[in-house]
C-alpha cells in the first residue's frame, strides 16, 4: 500500500488569497499614479537630458524608473522645488510602493510556505484530537456542542469533500480537510490512530460504515461513534466496529413517544442531550477514591443513573451499584454551568 499523501491542514484566513492580492495591487498602482500627477504638476522642474522637452510620456517613463529606483540619469530633478518633492513625497511614496511588492512576495510566497511547513508539523503532531468525518447537518451539530461543552476548535479535526461545508468549519476555528473519508491515505494524514474520539456522519449509512470499516483498521483502539439511519445497518455498525451508534431518527421516535406520556418529557430529553440546558448528561470513570462507594456516594454532586462494567450496564438500583470498583463507568446528571434544574 502506498505511504499517505501529505493533505495540508486549513485554518480560515479574513480576506482570500486573490482579494489580498488585489488590493496589494490596486494600492501600488494608486501610489505610482499619485506619484505620476506631482511629477506632472511639477514637470518644469525636470529636464530631459535627450531632446530638452518633459512630455506625459517622458514624466511615467521617469515615475517607474525612479520608483523602481533604476534611475538611468536621462531625466533628473534641476530645481530645488523638485528635488524637494523627490525628497519629502516621492521618496516615501517610493519606499511604501518597494514594501507593498516586497510584503506581496512573502505573503505570496515565504509566507504561504512557512504556512504550508507549520501546518505540516501541526499535522505531524497531532494527538488527542477528535475528528469529525462528515460536516453535515450531524456532524456541524456536534462540532458546535462539543465548542459550547468547552472543546478548544484548534483540537477538531473535519474531513469533507465540501468546499461549502468546509469554509463553514473553517470559521468555527477547527483544522479541514477537504478528502474522502474512506481512503486510508486520509485516515492517515489526520493521525487517526492518535485521535481521541472519532465522529462518523457521512450522510449515508453505506458511506458511515465503509468509513468505520476504514477507520477501525486503523485506529483499533479510538472510540467511534457513527449516525445511522436505518435500523438494519444498526448491527452492521457496531459489527464494523463502531462503539457508538446514534440513530436520529429512533431518537426522534423517542421524543414523540414520550411527549405523549408528559407534557415536559421530550423537553427534558432535549435538556439533557445539549450542554445548553439546565442539566446535562456526563460519563465518566470512577476515581481511585471512589472504589467501594456506592454510586449515589460517588455522585455528591449529581445524580447516578447507571454504571458500566466490564461491557455490562447496571442501574442504580441493582447490585453492582452498591460498591464501585476500579475501571467501573459511571453515567450521571449533573447541573450545568447554566444553573440548577
Amino acid at each position: 500500500m502506498r505511504g499517505p499523501q501529505f493533505k495540508p491542514l486549513r485554518r480560515a484566513v479574513r480576506i482570500p488569497v486573490w482579494g489580498d492580492l488585489g488590493i496589494r495591487i490596486g494600492l501600488a498602482i494608486f501610489l505610482i499614479f499619485v506619484v505620476i500627477m506631482i511629477h506632472w504638476w511639477d514637470r518644469e522642474g525636470l529636464v530631459d537630458n535627450l531632446d530638452g522637452e518633459v512630455s506625459f510620456t517622458d514624466v511615467i517613463y521617469f515615475t517607474m524608473i525612479s520608483v523602481t529606483t533604476t534611475g538611468f540619469g536621462d531625466i533628473a530633478p534641476i530645481t530645488d522645488r523638485a528635488r524637494m518633492v523627490e525628497a519629502i513625497i516621492v521618496t516615501p511614496i517610493r519606499f511604501a510602493v518597494f514594501f507593498i511588492f516586497v510584503g506581496t512576495a512573502y505573503n505570496f510566497i515565504i509566507k504561504r510556505t512557512w504556512e504550508k511547513w507549520r501546518m505540516a508539523r501541526i499535522q505531524q503532531q497531532l494527538a488527542d484530537h477528535i475528528v469529525v468525518l462528515g460536516f453535515g447537518i450531524s456532524g456541524s451539530e456536534a462540532v458546535d456542542e462539543l465548542i459550547e461543552r468547552g472543546t478548544d476548535p484548534s483540537s477538531i479535526v473535519v474531513v469533507d469533500p465540501s468546499e461549502e461545508r468546509l469554509k463553514a468549519a473553517e470559521k468555527l476555528g477547527c483544522n479541514v480537510i477537504a478528502a474522502d473519508a474512506t481512503r486510508d491515505s486520509t485516515m492517515e494524514a489526520v493521525r487517526i490512530s492518535k485521535a481521541k474520539n472519532i465522529l462518523v456522519s457521512a450522510g449515508r449509512d453505506d458511506t458511515s460504515i465503509l468509513i468505520v470499516l476504514t477507520v477501525r483498521h486503523l485506529a483499533p483502539d479510538v472510540p467511534i461513534s457513527v449516525v445511522v439511519r436505518a435500523d438494519d445497518n444498526e448491527l452492521l455498525a457496531r459489527q464494523a466496529g463502531a462503539n457508538n451508534v446514534i440513530n436520529p431518527v429512533r431518537f426522534t421516535g423517542l421524543l414523540l413517544a414520550g411527549s405523549a406520556k408528559g407534557a415536559h418529557i421530550a423537553d427534558y430529553l432535549a435538556d439533557l442531550a445539549s450542554v445548553t440546558g439546565k442539566v446535562q448528561l456526563v460519563e465518566r470513570q470512577i476515581t481511585e477514591e471512589e472504589v467501594g462507594r456506592s454510586l449515589s456516594e460517588a455522585c455528591g454532586r449529581g445524580i447516578g443513573l447507571r454504571i458500566y462494567r466490564e461491557g455490562n450496564a447496571f442501574g442504580y438500583w441493582e447490585k453492582p451499584c452498591t460498591a464501585l470498583e476500579a475501571g467501573d463507568v459511571i453515567v450521571e446528571v449533573v447541573p450545568s454551568p447554566n444553573g440548577e434544574d
